[in-house]
C-alpha cells in the first residue's frame, strides 16, 4: 500500500529532488506567462469572448495531439522527449517577448504562439507524468505527487503575484492608466522573457538525470501506431474508476472554468487594477498549497472516492460565492477555497491513475486524460466568455457565467455520486 506517513521521502531521491526544484522555477515562469496572456488579450480587445477564445486556442492542439504525445511517451525515451518540448516552449516564450517589445503583438499572433505552447505541452505532459514513477518507488508515489502539487501551487501564487506587480509597475511608470496596452508593453515583454529563462533549469536537470527515460523492455507500445493507440484507449475506457473520475473532472472544470474572466472582475467589478488581478489569480494557488501540504503531511482518509466527490461539491459552492461577491477579500477567500478543493480532488485522481496503469501504458493513459483534465477548464473558459458576452455589461455577464457554472458543477457531482458506486466506494488503501 502507498505510504501515508512519510510524504517527503520522495525528496531523498536525487533525481526527483532536482526535477521537482527545476520544475518549480519553470512553473513560476509558465504561470506568469499564462496570467499575462489573459491580461494581454483583455487590453488588446476589451472583449470577454476574446478572452474566452484563449481557452479554445489552448485546447485545440491538445485534443489533436495529446494521443500522439502519449504514444510518443510510450515509444521514445521520455527524457529526450522532454528536452525537445522544453526547448520548444523556451523558443515560443522568446518569440512572445520579441513581438511584444517590438509592438507587433496582434491578438491573432498571441493566439498563434499560445497554440504553439499547447502543442508542445501535448507531448510534454505525457512524458513528464510517465517519468515521475521512475524517479521514486511506488510506496512514495502519492507523496511525490503531493510534493509536485505543492510546487505547482507555489508557482500559482508567486507567478500571478509577480505578474500583477510587474504590470502595475509598468502601468504607473507609463502614466497611461491600467487599461493602456502601451503602458503594459514593457512589463508583458519582461514576463515572457523571464519565462524563457525559467526553462533553462529544467533542461539542465534533464541532461544530467541518472534515471533512464527509456520505456521498460516488453512494456512498450506495439510497433503499429494505430494498434498502440487503440490499446491505450481500450485500457482507459475499460477501467471504470478512470472513466468516472475523468468525466467528473471534465464537466466540473468545464462549467466552473472561469479564471480567464478574472481580468474583468479585477478591472470592472472590484476596481482592483492589474496588481489586484495578480493577487486574485494567486488566490487559488494559496488555497491549493494549503491543500497539497495537508495531504502531504496527513495523507488522505480512507474512502478516497468520497473525498473526491465532496471536494468537487466544495469546488462548485465556492465558485458560486466567487461569482456573487462584490468584495475583494471575499472574492480572494472564495478563490482560495476553489484552489484548495481542486487540489484535494487532483491528488486523488493523479494517484489513482498512476496506481492502476502499467508503466508501458502511462504515456497513452496521460494523453487520453489530458483531453479531459485540460479540455474541461480550457473549453470552460470559452463557455464562460461566450455567456459573459451575451450581456451588455461585461461585469454582469462575467458574474452570471461564474455563478451558473458553479451551479451546474454541483448538479454533475450529485449525478455521478448517485450513479457511480465505483467512485463512492473507491479506497486504494483497502488493497494494501
Amino acid at each position: 500500500m502507498p505510504s501515508r506517513h512519510r510524504p517527503y521521502e520522495a525528496l531523498r531521491r536525487r533525481d526527483f529532488r532536482r526535477f521537482a526544484l527545476s520544475m518549480l522555477v519553470s512553473l513560476v515562469g509558465s504561470q506568469m506567462q499564462n496570467v499575462a496572456i489573459d491580461w494581454h488579450v483583455w487590453v488588446l480587445t476589451r472583449s470577454p469572448l476574446a478572452i474566452g477564445l484563449v481557452g479554445l486556442v489552448r485546447i485545440v492542439p491538445i485534443v489533436i495531439l495529446s494521443l500522439v504525445g502519449g504514444l510518443v511517451a510510450d515509444r521514445r525515451d521520455r527524457r529526450r522527449v522532454l528536452i525537445v518540448t522544453q526547448s520548444a516552449m523556451t523558443l515560443v516564450a522568446l518569440a512572445l517577448g520579441i513581438v511584444t517589445v517590438l509592438g507587433r503583438d496582434t491578438v491573432g499572433l498571441v493566439y498563434l504562439l499560445t497554440a504553439c505552447t499547447s502543442a508542445a505541452g501535448a507531448f510534454d505532459n505525457p512524458s513528464r507524468q510517465s517519468l515521475i514513477p521512475r524517479l521514486v518507488p511506488e510506496k512514495d508515489l502519492p507523496g511525490a505527487f503531493a510534493v509536485l502539487l505543492s510546487g505547482f501551487q507555489l508557482a500559482s501564487i508567486g507567478g500571478p503575484a509577480l505578474t500583477g506587480l510587474i504590470l502595475a509597475g509598468t502601468a504607473l511608470g507609463s502614466a497611461q492608466g491600467t487599461s493602456s496596452l502601451r503602458g503594459h508593453t514593457g512589463g508583458l515583454a519582461l514576463i515572457y522573457f523571464l519565462n524563457a529563462v525559467s526553462f533553462l533549469g529544467v533542461l539542465m536537470t534533464l541532461f544530467t538525470l541518472k534515471t533512464s527515460g527509456e520505456v521498460a523492455r516488453g512494456e512498450g507500445a506495439p510497433e503499429n501506431p494505430l494498434a498502440s493507440l487503440k490499446e491505450g484507449l481500450r485500457f482507459v475506457f475499460s477501467t471504470p474508476i478512470l472513466v468516472w473520475t475523468m468525466t467528473l473532472d471534465f464537466f466540473a472544470t468545464f462549467f466552473a472554468g472561469s479564471m480567464s474572466l478574472l481580468p474583468i472582475f479585477a478591472d470592472q467589478v472590484l476596481k482592483a487594477g492589474p496588481a489586484g488581478y495578480g493577487w486574485l489569480r494567486a488566490a487559488p494557488g494559496i488555497g491549493a498549497l494549503l491543500g497539497s501540504v495537508w495531504t502531504s503531511v496527513h495523507g488522505l482518509p480512507r474512502r478516497q472516492g468520497r473525498v473526491f466527490l465532496w471536494a468537487v461539491v466544495a469546488y462548485g459552492v465556492t465558485t458560486i460565492v466567487f461569482g456573487l461577491s462584490r468584495s475583494f477579500w471575499l472574492t480572494f477567500a472564495a478563490l482560495a477555497l476553489v484552489g484548495l478543493s481542486d487540489t484535494i480532488s487532483t491528488v486523488v485522481r493523479q494517484t489513482v491513475r498512476q496506481l492502476v496503469t502499467p508503466d508501458g501504458l502511462r504515456g497513452r493513459m496521460t494523453g487520453v486524460n489530458m483531453i479531459f483534465f485540460m479540455g474541461g477548464p480550457q473549453l470552460g473558459e470559452l463557455e464562460a466568455g461566450f455567456v459573459a458576452s451575451l450581456f451588455a455589461s461585461a461585469a454582469l455577464g462575467a458574474s452570471v457565467a461564474v455563478v451558473s457554472g458553479g451551479a451546474f458543477t454541483l448538479l454533475v457531482a450529485l449525478f455521478i455520486a448517485a450513479r457511480a458506486k465505483v467512485v463512492r466506494d473507491y479506497d486504494w488503501t483497502a488493497s494494501g
